[in-house]
């Protein structure tokens, strides 16, 4: 019988798992550290499907929980569906993830994020933006392309 440490990993369900905590504990730590509400964070991304998320407290944290693992299974998704064509990818997972880390900021940052929050994005500091580079390519792309690469490597042995 295999231990668990040999059976290959889910990389849709491990990569959005990994990436998806590791990012939200960023956002909370960065919360924390400018002296603000942590909770908010989760209520703020319900909000962008619900308008009354605000006052709902913990249903709203519930559901701005689950919804930013939503938008992760999508990024890991897409990165998977790209590195089948791709094996680049998952050849060297380094670069990939800092690259696919770095298109996932611009795309958050100077596409999404500004359509639903115009008053509020782009709002990028020199601070938020290192922050927000370091989240998205150690934190999220890196992770993703490693559970890709691993799972590669699993399914070619």
């Amino acid at each position: 019988m295999n231990s668990l440490s040999e059976r290959p990993t889910n990389p849709l369900i491990a990569g959005t798992l990994i990436a998806g905590t590791l990012d939200l504990l960023s956002v909370v730590t960065y919360a924390l550290l400018e002296g603000k509400n942590p909770l908010a964070i989760p209520v703020g991304i319900a909000s962008a499907i619900w308008p009354g998320a605000i006052k709902a407290g913990a249903p709203a944290l519930v559901v701005g929980v689950l919804l930013h693992f939503l938008i992760m299974f999508v990024m890991v998704a897409v990165f998977l569906t790209t590195a089948r064509k791709i094996p680049w990818l998952t050849a060297k997972p380094f670069a990939s993830g800092v690259l696919y880390g770095l298109l996932l900021w611009a795309v958050m940052n100077l596409m999404v994020l500004p359509l639903r929050w115009p008053s509020l994005f782009p709002h990028i500091t020199a601070l938020s933006f290192g922050e927000q580079i370091f989240s998205h390519t150690v934190l999220v792309g890196l992770p993703i392309a490693w559970m890709a690469s691993r799972a590669t490597k699993h399914r070619d042995a």
